[in-house]
């Protein structure tokens, strides 16, 4: 408790500037921008590009069956994959430019872009 009677208002102020600094930093650049168009591939070639303004469902072949692609509000998933684990089908929706869901017993993806990307590091 004798180490909080040195603390002045000023250092509290300075605390305080710095969290929101560092908030604000940390979204500034590690925040995508809200996409415009979805990318989907099929055997590593590109299968469609499509624009997320319209809400659809898109049959996509892959060497093991069709998975279905569903775009809606924005944003868009994998709903229906026939690969053994789902894990595609289970990361669920992506909205930001740079997302990407990937099934790869299927050999199917869905890339999101547009915008500036989302990064999560940057490599030189």
């Amino acid at each position: 408790m004798s180490a909080l009677r040195h603390i002045k208002h000023g250092d509290y102020l300075t605390l305080s500037g710095g969290v929101a600094f560092t908030l604000w930093i940390s979204l500034a650049v590690w925040s995508g921008s809200v996409a415009d168009t979805a990318l989907i591939r099929s055997g590593g070639k590109v299968f469609k590009e499509v624009p997320l303004s319209r809400d659809q469902e898109i049959e996509v072949p892959g060497p093991l069956g069709t998975s279905i692609v569903t775009i809606e509000k924005l944003r868009a998933r994998i709903s229906s994959d026939p690969s053994p684990r789902q894990y595609c089908v289970r990361q669920g929706w992506i909205q930001q430019a740079g997302e990407i869901t990937i099934c790869l017993p299927n050999e199917v993806s869905v890339e999101l872009t547009g915008g500036t990307k989302k990064y999560d590091s940057l490599n030189y």
